[in-house]
């Protein structure tokens, strides 16, 4: 598990800011619920949505038929409602609430469709507007707010079609009032995508409802954070191949609105999903799902490629992703992935992972060298700071420690969030053209303060894909620890793989497919168990790992995944 790190005396300022913000939090509540406020809401009123945007986030029918039968299942938690309005029952948790709130019910019940979920969604808006005339928390923060009006605007349709006119008429003032509402306080939502997400929508709600002033607003809020948080690259700031999904889901679907109003698409909008195309392309493996670093799960394959689907620029990812901090090899079927960046600063941090020069590795379709994933919602505790320890990706771990800390479980992380602390400050990163194929080197400090030592790795993967050969080196400094300093070297192998050691001391690697791969090193291997988790469900692996004890010299791991043919 990472180790759980104090608050470090630099983020005081910015706790007790965030500590201020918290303590304001009644007089903030008072304030815009009080009748003045609410009239600064007031203005010219939509009588339509001019646009329904398509949201590429999967609908999944089972879904909706537990919403039917009276379950409610947000964040890992359930409730089943047999009598009463939902929105008068206990939360079973805070992000329970701010899913309900959010409107998480409409996607799955639009998908389904027919007059029973029709009049569920009908239902559910009806109890909605009544118990949440005026300002609360966390109905209305910035975050609930846009999820709650991105939905509305791209699955209302089946409860507006031909609907009752008094019934029409709240949904719409609630709708203006909600989206000035949201232009007020956007920059309350929290850093990274959660802000990229209000920008959006902020833009969204003035396509959808016909509010130029507001659509300018919005595009100028979400070109802000598109150079706040998009690199030159294509990557997110957060390093996140999830992350980065979301932010070109949410950029398409405000391209889509302006298109669909006639109105110009802005320059940067169209450069920062030209950039991110690539980048996601980057980050999938044959299987089309996406890599497993820093917070990422797989994600919906169908998603993914409908989304690339409409890049008419169709560019080709890099080989080296020098700004998010990646480096890619490939070759034929096969595809590696390494880990070359510097943990994101500040709140861009708070699902970033210890990780650094760990790698995935992909034959066809099929994953075989993963990290582990990340944790879900639905299994937020206690996996979440063991997932993002070093121990949990494929990479070295110099005794039993992670090479970056998490913020320690208390009131600083109450504030700040769970940020990821220190990790390495030097990371050198360089890949090399040669007869035997392309060769990537990576090195960090992570290790280097506390121990003494660097680590080095080497990827080199053969021009027909057919063999990936590495190196791990650790480099001693002049105040190495070397007495009992033990190492380890970790390959976590995805659950479809079945290993088998040989007599000989090397493993076999059968595919799903039949196809297989020999794993060999320089010194003895062991088996050991592991779990993945890159998608909802937890699911047991295992993995291969190489472990010793540093001595007085700088010592040298080599090691080789090779194939064998098919059976």
């Amino acid at each position: 598990m990472a180790a759980a790190a104090p608050v470090p005396v630099a983020l005081w300022p910015e706790a007790l800011r965030a500590a201020l913000r918290s303590a304001l939090r009644g007089p903030r509540v008072l304030w815009r619920r009080s009748w003045f406020y609410r009239r600064l809401l007031k203005g010219p009123l939509s009588d339509r949505i001019v646009f329904h945007p398509y949201d590429a986030m999967p609908r999944r029918l089972e879904e909706a038929d537990a919403l039917l039968h009276g379950k409610f299942r947000f964040a890992g938690e359930s409730l089943e409602v047999k009598e009463g309005s939902v929105f008068e029952k206990p939360a079973p948790s805070p992000a329970w609430a701010e899913a309900l709130h959010g409107f998480a019910w409409l996607p799955p019940l639009s998908a389904a469709g027919g007059e029973p979920a029709r009049n569920l969604a009908t239902a559910l808006i009806s109890q909605w507007l009544k118990r949440n005339a005026i300002y609360s928390e966390p109905a209305f923060s910035a975050a609930v707010l846009a999820r709650r009006l991105n939905h509305i605007f791209a699955h209302s349709r089946m409860v507006l079609a031909n609907s009752d006119m008094l019934w029409r008429s709240k949904v719409f003032v609630s709708l203006r009032d909600q989206s000035k509402l949201l232009a007020r306080i956007a920059g309350e939502a929290p850093e990274g995508l959660p802000r990229f997400e209000v920008a959006a929508v902020l833009a969204l709600s003035g396509a959808c409802l016909a509010d130029a002033k507001r659509l300018q607003l919005g595009l100028a809020r979400l070109e802000t954070e598109i150079a706040r948080q998009i690199l030159p690259d294509g990557g997110h700031v957060s390093r996140s191949p999830e992350e980065l999904l979301h932010a070109y889901r949410l950029t398409t679907m405000v391209m889509d609105a302006l298109v669909a109003i006639s109105h110009p698409v802005t320059a940067a909008l169209h450069s920062a999903r030209d950039r991110m195309a690539p980048m996601l392309r980057f980050f999938r493996h044959g299987d089309g799902g996406l890599a497993l670093f820093n917070g990422a799960h797989e994600c919906d394959t169908r998603m993914i490629a409908g989304l690339l689907a409409r890049d008419e620029v169709r560019g080709q990812p890099f080989g080296h992703a020098r700004h998010s901090g990646y480096q890619r090899l490939a070759a034929a079927r096969a595809l590696a992935i390494m880990d070359c960046g510097q943990a994101p600063e500040g709140a861009f941090s708070t699902k970033a992972h210890a990780g650094c020069l760990a790698f995935e590795f992909s034959s066809g379709q099929h994953r075989i060298v993963v990290n582990c994933g990340a944790a879900t919602e639905q299994r937020r505790a206690p996996w979440d700071d063991v997932l993002r320890a070093t121990a949990a990706h494929s990479t070295l771990t110099l005794a039993d420690t992670s090479s970056a800390t998490i913020l320690a479980a208390g009131w600083g992380r109450d504030l700040l969030g769970p940020r990821l602390l220190g990790g390495a400050l030097i990371i050198e990163s360089e890949r090399i053209e040669t007869p035997n194929g392309w060769v990537v080197r990576g090195q960090h400090d992570g290790y280097l303060r506390p121990f003494g030592v660097c680590h080095e790795r080497r990827l080199m993967l053969a021009p027909q894909g057919t063999a990936l050969t590495g190196a791990d080196r650790l480099i001693l400094g002049g105040n190495a620890r070397r007495k009992d300093l033990t190492y380890a070297i970790r390959f976590h192998i995805h659950p479809d793989v079945r290993l088998s050691p040989s007599q000989g001391g090397d493993v076999i690697l059968k595919l799903p497919n039949g196809e297989g791969w020999r794993f060999r090193a320089g010194q003895p291997v062991s088996v050991e168990e592991s779990v993945y988790l890159g998608g909802d469900t937890l699911r047991r692996a295992e993995q291969l790992v190489l472990s010793g004890t540093l001595g007085k010299t700088e010592i040298e791991a080599a090691w080789v995944f090779e194939q064998i043919g098919r059976e």
